[in-house]
């Protein structure tokens, strides 16, 4: 008896059918170059008999058997990076989270701009925003690192990309419009029409997260990837004391700068610009700070008042499961790679905080809750679809302000982020809830109603490139690796010249040097620890640290710093 096998590596189809007698086995094995195999006996080709034959690919290896069952190989590509435990699930993925990976990549596809090598960031509509294009690298690094493409279309797409965003049309010739039509490239406005509105620098911080993990699981895209940002100037988009500034174009022509960002949002892309060696200290820190009690849980929110800042203070998932899945809640200076150590203490422990409170509106009313802004079918189109803000809990707003509790959804990349982040129960039934939310070859739907009005009916690139974060961060944890220790462009060009300075580039191959003997003063971290109720604070010398990360209170006394007089006084001045 002769049973048939088809196999597919990737999205291609061999064409050669293989014959193979039943009861012959065959194993997967890894071969020296880091590809896939599989070696199946006693084979039949075309009517010539073999002893075996040795399938081999890098992309993932799909076997099926008369088309009723698949096999799919493990894939290694990660196996380039030092493997480490990390907060959430770890391990492979499942046969079905890699077609949830291969479903989120068919967006991309889909809604593919070639002559721009943009992506458009909802649906057929051709703009995109620097934001989305970022969630687009993050589909890419991923999308490949998980065997869903091959190195050839990584390549291509990522060249096609850096070029386009290395010749962007600047705003007043400083850094990215907020907005651009993703066909042609074109600086346009949010009717998509020709013209430009303003920089977001909350956007463009989030591009620099992503540029740096491009350059650094692939070296050889850096020199590309370091041009882009070289043509921005930094000038207005980050001040002397560490604050972080967008700007808009008033009625009249002229430019307007104003502060950006809030709690949650505004630390994860100051550590974007940090990570290029800009100094954000201020926008990291969590302060003006306050708390409000939801479910008897400590929920933080930013202490500015949005009737004296025209600014909301939404209290959303997503700033926190980026921070989390991209950069494993480190400060932009850990080079450690632990992913069960965050760095950034008192971020992992909001963010904790930001899942338990959700999971207890779940336990309290049979609410299933993921919170996150979101695009709606229809006015208003997009909502802020809060934890808390203005006020009120479970708020749901759009841009105007306006209520819009019809609105409320469970978001499919927070729930899908939070699986990943926490494995718990409530995360399981969080991934029950969207992991069929979608279509074969358009990706995934936005997310669930809580209404009960069903789903969603849009797709988009930043809901479909968190997906595929989320399912890379289960195999190999935080996806920033810094891996890349050759010598940077970026730190290199125009030295010696005022190039750098005009354009407010941080320069790495000048020191500053002290030149007096200063009283050391100790000065106390922003969030305490006796703050840390849900991981346990590690202290570093520096910001405090977090680990044993669990939505439920650790009860453990936090630690006791020793006080030791100094080896060493500094001279006292001769004026005292």
């Amino acid at each position: 008896m002769i049973a048939h096998l088809k196999f597919k590596t990737g999205l291609a189809l061999a064409a050669s059918m293989i014959a193979l007698t039943v009861g012959t086995s065959g194993h997967a094995q890894e071969s020296v170059d880091g590809a896939s195999a599989v070696t199946i006996g006693n084979v039949i080709v075309d009517g010539t008999a073999y002893d075996s034959m040795t399938i081999r690919s890098t992309s993932p290896l799909i076997i099926e058997y008369d088309g009723a069952s698949e096999q799919r190989t493990e894939c290694n590509r990660g196996a380039r990076f030092t493997p480490e435990t990390h907060f959430g699930r770890n391990g492979q993925l499942t046969d079905r989270e890699y077609q949830m990976a291969k479903t989120a990549w068919s967006y991309f596809v889909k809604r593919y701009q070639p002559e721009t090598g943009l992506v458009n960031a909802v649906g057929a509509y051709p703009s995109t925003t620097l934001w989305d294009t970022a969630s687009y690298i993050s589909a890419m690094v991923a999308a490949y690192e998980l065997c869903v493409i091959d190195k050839r279309e990584f390549d291509t797409r990522s060249t096609k990309l850096l070029n386009t965003l290395r010749n962007l049309d600047l705003y007043q010739g400083e850094a990215p419009n907020k907005v651009y039509n993703a066909k042609t490239g074109a600086k346009v406005n949010y009717a998509n029409e020709p013209g430009e509105v303003g920089m977001s620098a909350l956007d463009i911080g989030r591009m620099l997260v992503w540029l740096r993990i491009l350059k650094e699981r692939h070296p050889h895209l850096a020199n590309s990837v370091d041009s882009v940002p070289m043509r921005w100037n930094f000038c207005n988009l980050v001040n002397d004391d560490g604050r972080m500034f967008g700007s808009f174009k008033r009625g009249d022509g002229t430019t307007r700068y104003v502060q950006e960002g809030r709690l949650g949002y505004e630390e994860y892309a100051a550590k974007g610009f940090a990570l290029w060696g800009f100094d954000t200290s201020r926008a990291m820190s969590p302060e003006p700070l306050s708390y409000t009690t939801i479910y008897d849980v400590k929920v933080p929110y930013d202490g500015r008042d949005p009737r004296v800042f025209k600014n909301q203070n939404y209290v959303l998932t997503e700033g926190y499961i980026l921070d989390g899945l991209e950069l494993g809640w480190d400060v932009p200076t850990d080079r450690e790679g632990d992913g069960e150590v965050a760095s950034h203490g008192w971020r992992a422990e909001f963010a904790n905080r930001i899942y338990l409170v959700q999971q207890r509106r779940f336990e309290q009313t049979g609410i299933v809750t993921a919170r996150s802004e979101h695009q709606v079918n229809g006015k208003p189109y997009f909502v802020y679809d809060a934890i808390f803000a203005d006020g009120y809990a479970w708020n749901t707003l759009d841009p105007t302000g306006e209520y819009q509790p019809d609105r409320a959804a469970i978001a499919a990349k927070a729930a899908v982020g939070m699986w990943a982040l926490w494995d718990t129960e409530y995360t399981d039934l969080l991934f029950e809830s969207v992991a069929d939310l979608s279509e074969p070859d358009l990706g995934f739907y936005e997310g669930l109603y809580e209404n009960g009005n069903g789903f969603i009916p849009l797709q988009s690139s930043n809901n479909n490139g968190i997906i595929l974060a989320a399912l890379l961060y289960k195999v190999q944890g935080p996806i920033l690796k810094k891996a890349n220790n050759h010598t940077q462009t970026w730190d290199m060009s125009f030295n010696g010249t005022d190039i750098r300075d005009n354009k407010c580039h941080p320069n790495k191959m000048v020191e500053v040097v002290s030149c007096c003997a200063c009283d050391a003063a100790e000065i106390a971290p922003v969030i305490p620890v006796e703050e840390f109720l849900y991981c346990r604070p590690v202290l570093t010398g520096g910001e405090i640290a977090a680990t044993d990360c669990q939505p439920e209170k650790h009860n453990l006394a936090p630690p006791q710093v020793r006080k030791t007089l100094p080896k060493s006084c500094p001279i006292p001045s001769s004026d005292r």
